[in-house]
Formats: structure tokens, C-alpha cells, sequence
């Protein structure tokens, strides 16, 4: 949290009463070239992570897991004017924003296993960019935001997610860069509100000054509508970035002595947020329909008149508006059927109450006949989405922290992070009927590593400080005799670092955990990655009895 700063009378003055408190003026970090040097550095390597032997593994060359759904319908719309026109092909039950992202990169390289994960390990290695910086930017320390990316580097849901062509890496790739479009919106708001504060605007109205077009919080419209258009759980990211962002204000205006700040948060800010966090995604989910809309054989295009009728109540819309009603309609119909009570089940199948602790992955590919490489005459192949222990294992301790924070020091890094991590788990507790994975939980994924982050921050305390050497005792006398005489300015220059043992036991702790993460990720990759393993290597990854 920015730290408040009084102003106070001067020694001597008559009796004065202190300025109102403002917060101090820090609107970003400032160390910029090397912030961005430090995420580059972490992206390249997330990069080489992502794309290493990114073609492999497949099914004898064909898609594995649900590529099998994502990747046909990809090529449809790259070979079919930008439409899914086959239903034959798979479920045509998405919207089809993560489906084009797959056919960019089929676009390229073809209908090979490059092309439908190509976009997938982008969005992976730059859900790592974009963490570093968010971190960075709510704790103002590039170290911070450094831990986090190398974090995620490591987290082993992101990462299989990033290689293979389906839908919820891009789903979490345009969440997180909403989320940090509100929190960069969030430093712009306090930055307007300190200079009209400077110029004495901020008691003008009672509702405080206007906050001009905020650019941010309408690029993230933009990508929750996105979001939306991947997947329709983005629904509850409107929500929740929508009350975020209101939050915001409200705390940024009573941080500034606005006379009425709920009053005029909800005169001056809540109408501009209803446009851009609400009409502006829903709006940019239509247009991601524009290719189904000029289209003459997008799947349901026309159903006025085949599958419903061209009459009735709803007559004067537009038959292409109703056409795609029909489709979301039907859409919904499917998923709605997916229960656990009408008989479908999944052997890998889970409940969102395993997700925060990984407790249920997800096997994607498996194979162990005539598999060579490992040294033995049977070997085993195979992809497993699974949380990294060192980190999703802590995740309750996390949460649990990061309730106490909010609640009892009112630290808003812990309640946003909060809002996003939640955002992607609680509403699938409202039916629990419903047939479920561990890769639902992908979007939570860059949301815990933030929070982490956070708490390795507190972990480590505030940085070692500067402090006069006249202030110790053994020096107290040599300063005062410096300063009266001809070296007065060198005596008050002079300082020096002082470091307490319990920063440097902090640090230590702070990177034996690190390692600890990046160990167990790379004890992992063999069974994240399709290498050839022996049998009884495969059974001991298999820490728990619900990976089995």
C-alpha cells in the first residue's frame, strides 16, 4: 500500500493543525529499462519452455485429448471462410474466438501439431510477460515480479496448457491482461486525482472531479469480451473486473478527500464502467461472430425458417441476430445435459472444491505399447496436467492469508488478486451436477502465482533502508563535529546500508523456496511432456492415489 504523508508545522511555528492525509505520489515503478530487461529475460525462457518439441506427442499424428474437437474446427474456419460449417467434425459448442486463435497458427504452418499449439505456447509464454509486470507493478518491485514469472514458468498447468491446442490458455491469457489493464487504470485514476488534488479541484463538487476517458479500463472491455468470446464463463469476469474496477474508484476518491466519495463514484464512475466493462465486452462478443453473420454455411446461420419459425412475438429482429439466439440456445441446451445424473461421467472427471490444491489432474495422453527409450522393454508416454505441487499445495495457506490481509490491513493487492482467483472458481460450486475438469482452473492459475508473490513479499519485509551514521551512537559525535565544520556537506551526504539479519534469513528462505518450485517442475516434465519413462517411474510421479 503507498504510504500516507502528513505535512507538519516547523519547529518554532505557532500551533497548526496537520494537512489532510494523501496518499504518497507513487504511480508505477520507475525502474524501467531494467523491469523490461528482467521480463524479457524470464519470457525468452518461458519461450523455450513452451515451444521445446512442441509437435510432439500425437496420436499417430493426429490431435490428442480435445484437440481432436478444436483443431478441425480451426481448419474449418481457415479453409471455410473464418466459419464452422461441418458439425460432423465435433461439438460446435464454443464461441469462436480460442478456435480462430488455434487457426492462426494453422494458418502458418498448416494442419500439422505445430499449427493448432503455435498460439497456444505464444499466449503461454506471454501469460509469464504479463504476470512479471502486473506483480510488478502492485508490489512496485521488478524482484517481486521477477519471483512471480519464474513461478509460472514453473507451474506445470500453464505450461501443458500451453502445449496443446485447446481452448483455456487463451481464456486465461486475455483475463490476466484484463485484469492488469484495471490495475494500470487503477495508478492513471490516483495519478488525475493527485493533480487535481495539487490544483485544488478535489472539493469543487462533493462528488470530486471528473476522470476524463480512461483508455485502460476500456481495453479491458476489450478483453474481457474476448474472454467471453472464448469461452462463456467470461460472463463472471464482467462481473467481477466490473466491481472491481468500482472498488477502485471508490478507494481512490476517499484517498483524496472527496467529500462524498460513494456518491460520486456512483454519479461520475459507474455509468463509464457499465459502458466499457459490460456493453463494450458484449459488443466485442458479437463481433466476433461477423464471419458466422457473412457467412451463407456457418453452422445455424439460418435458422429462421428451418429450425425455428420466420413468424411470432421476436419477428421484428433480425433474422441473423435470432439465428445466432438459436445457436447460443442450443449451445447451452448441450451443456446444460452435461450432468453427472443423466449418466455422463469421465474417468478423470473433478470437483472444483480439488482444484485450488490440483488434488484431481487431468490425463490428456497415455501410451505404453511399443514405446522404446527408456531402457526397459516397457515404456510409458504421457501428458498430465497437473498443478505443481510446491505451489498449488500451498494455495489454501495463500487464500487464508490473503483473507486476513484484506480484511484486517484493507490491502487492496490481496483483495484484487482475490477477485480474479475466485472470479475462475466459485461459480462453478452453483452446479455441481455438472460434469467438470482440473483444466477449468487454468485462468486461477496466474491469479495464485500473483498471490504467492505477494506473500513472498511479506515474507521478506520492506528493503533493507539507509540510514544517517550520526543516528548510531559510535558515530554521533564525528557527525556532529563534520557538520560544523568545513566537511558539513560530506558528513551529510554520507550513509550507509544497513541490513538486518532477519532480511538476509528472509531472502535465504525466498529462494530455497523458488528452487524447491523449479525442482519439482523439472521432476515433473517427463510426464508433462510425453518422455519415454519406465513403468515404475510413471508410478512414482503418481504422488497421490487421485492422480491414478
Amino acid at each position: 500500500m503507498p504510504q500516507l504523508t502528513n505535512v507538519r508545522p516547523a519547529i518554532g511555528a505557532g500551533p497548526s493543525s496537520p494537512a489532510p492525509l494523501r496518499p504518497s505520489p507513487d504511480f508505477g515503478p520507475t525502474d524501467r529499462a531494467r523491469g523490461w530487461l528482467v521480463t524479457a529475460v524470464l519470457t525468452a525462457i518461458a519461450a523455450l519452455t513452451r515451444f521445446t518439441m512442441l509437435n510432439y506427442p500425437t496420436d499417430a499424428g493426429t490431435p490428442v485429448f480435445d484437440e481432436k474437437h478444436y483443431a478441425p474446427q480451426a481448419w474449418q474456419m481457415v479453409t471455410g471462410g473464418g466459419v464452422e460449417d461441418n458439425p460432423a467434425y465435433g461439438l460446435v459448442v464454443h464461441p469462436p474466438v480460442g478456435k480462430q486463435m488455434i487457426g492462426l497458427g494453422e494458418a502458418i504452418f498448416g494442419y500439422t501439431p505445430l499449427g493448432w499449439r503455435f498460439v497456444a505456447a505464444i499466449f503461454g509464454s506471454m501469460l509469464v510477460l504479463l504476470v512479471i509486470r502486473i506483480t510488478r507493478r502492485m508490489t512496485r518491485s521488478t524482484m517481486l515480479g521477477a519471483l512471480a514469472g519464474i513461478l509460472l514458468i514453473a507451474d506445470g498447468v500453464t505450461f501443458v496448457s500451453a502445449r496443446v491446442g485447446m481452448l483455456d490458455i487463451f481464456q486465461a491469457g486475455f483475463v490476466l491482461a484484463a485484469f492488469g489493464c484495471l490495475i494500470v487504470d487503477r495508478d492513471v485514476v490516483r495519478e488525475r486525482l493527485a493533480r487535481a488534488d495539487a490544483q485544488g479541484r478535489i472539493a469543487w463538487s462533493v462528488w470530486g472531479p471528473r476522470l476524463g476517458v480512461r483508455w485502460w479500463r476500456f481495453g479491458g472491455g476489450v478483453l474481457i469480451g474476448l474472454t467471453l468470446g472464448v469461452k462463456w464463463n467470461g460472463l463472471y469476469y464482467i462481473v467481477a473486473f466490473g466491481l472491481l474496477s468500482v472498488f477502485f474508484d471508490v478507494a481512490a476518491r476517499r484517498a483524496y478527500g472527496v467529500p462524498r466519495p460513494w456518491l460520486g463514484t456512483i454519479v461520475r464512475d459507474v455509468v463509464p464502467a457499465l459502458a466499457t466493462l459490460v456493453l463494450v465486452p458484449i459488443l466485442v462478443y458479437l463481433g466476433s461472430w461477423s464471419l458466422w453473420f457473412a457467412s451463407e454455411d456457418g453452422y445455424d446461420r439460418y435458422s429462421v425458417g428451418n429450425a425455428i419459425g420466420a413468424g411470432g412475438t421476436w419477428s421484428w429482429i433480425p433474422d441473423a441476430l435470432r439465428s445466432l439466439w438459436h445457436n447460443q440456445g442450443e449451445s447451452l441446451k448441450f451443456h446444460e445435459g452435461l450432468t453427472n445424473s443423466a449418466g455422463n461421467h469421465h474417468p478423470w472427471e473433478s470437483k472444483p472444491w480439488s482444484w485450488p490444491m490440483g488434488l484431481r489432474p487431468m490425463l490428456y495422453y497415455y501410451a505404453d505399447g511399443g514405446i522404446g527409450g527408456c531402457g526397459q522393454s516397457v515404456c510409458v508416454k504421457a501428458v498430465m496436467l497437473i498443478g505443481t505441487p510446491a505451489m498449488w499445495w500451498l494455495s489454501l495457506p495463500m487464500l487464508g492469508w490473503a483473507i486476513w490481509r484484506t480484511a484486517t490491513r484493507f490491502d487492496w493487492r490481496y483483495a484484487a488478486m482475490l477477485v480474479g482467483y475466485l472470479a475462475g472458481l466459485l461459480p462453478w460450486f452453483m452446479d455441481l451436477d455438472r460434469q467438470m475438469y482440473f483444466f477449468y482452473a487454468v485462468p486461477m492459475a496466474p491469479f495464485l502465482v500473483i498471490g504467492i508473490a505477494l506473500v513472498l513479499g511479506d515474507i521478506l519485509g520492506p528493503a533493507p533502508f539507509v540510514r544517517a551514521a550520526g543516528s548510531l551512537g559510535g558515530m554521533h559525535g564525528l557527525t556532529q563535529a563534520a557538520a560544523s565544520g568545513p566537511n558539513a556537506h560530506a558528513a551529510a551526504g554520507y550513509r550507509f546500508l544497513v541490513t538486518s539479519e532477519r532480511h538476509t534469513l528472509s531472502l535465504l528462505l525466498v529462494t530455497l523456496y523458488v528452487g524447491v518450485v523449479v525442482a519439482n517442475f523439472i521432476y515433473l516434465w517427463p510426464i508433462m511432456t510425453a518422455l519415454p519413462i519406465t513403468v515404475g517411474d510413471w508410478h512414482n510421479h503418481l504422488w497421490l492415489p487421485s492422480w491414478r
